[in-house]
């Protein structure tokens, strides 16, 4: 179980963690909630039935902590109106952190803070589908959902991202 554990962690922590930090927008926060993943991983990985990826398989448990996190919490609403709280501590990898994207272009800054106004189900599918680039049939396994919910979903957050972007712009030209 170890190797097993140690070849989850090397492989997909960073994946994982930046989900995590997308969804609760903060560092310390998101870095607890991922050991909690992690124990979770190792505590039921002889659970694990291979009837989907280990990554899809992550990702799920991910999805459930975070819901577990903003339900103890009870600020949901809240969370999702907040702005990033990037901290200051950096985390080591080869992948650039959301805020170093973000910092390289306006317009992906743009797009995390009209990200904030849309739905936390259209929130996790955009970050599922297009920040973890998972496919339809993956990201409706981790959120536990049909590809048809999932389409849907993606399509009225992208069509809501569209007019907030666009109306961002109008915003900034008036």
């Amino acid at each position: 179980m170890d190797s097993v554990f140690n070849r989850l962690y090397t492989e997909y922590q960073q994946d994982v963690f930046q989900f995590l930090i997308y969804m609760v927008k903060n560092r310390d926060t998101a870095e607890d909630l991922l050991q909690e993943v992690f124990i979770k991983v190792m505590n039921s990985y002889h659970r694990f039935e291979g009837k989907s990826s280990e990554k899809t398989w992550l990702f799920s448990i991910a999805k459930n902590v975070t819901i577990d996190y903003f339900r103890k919490q009870k600020t949901i609403r809240k969370r999702v109106q907040e702005h990033f709280d990037w901290g200051e501590r950096e985390i080591t990898g080869s992948e650039p952190l959301p805020e170093e994207i973000a910092e390289q272009n306006e317009e992906i800054k743009k797009l995390y803070i009209c990200l904030d106004h849309c739905t936390t189900d259209q929130r996790m599918v955009i970050i599922t589908r297009y920040i973890q680039d998972l496919s339809i049939t993956e990201t409706a396994e981790v959120l536990g959902w049909s590809e048809g919910k999932v389409k849907t979903t993606q399509h009225r957050a992208i069509k809501k991202l569209k007019e907030l972007m666009s109306e961002d712009g109008r915003e900034s030209n008036d």
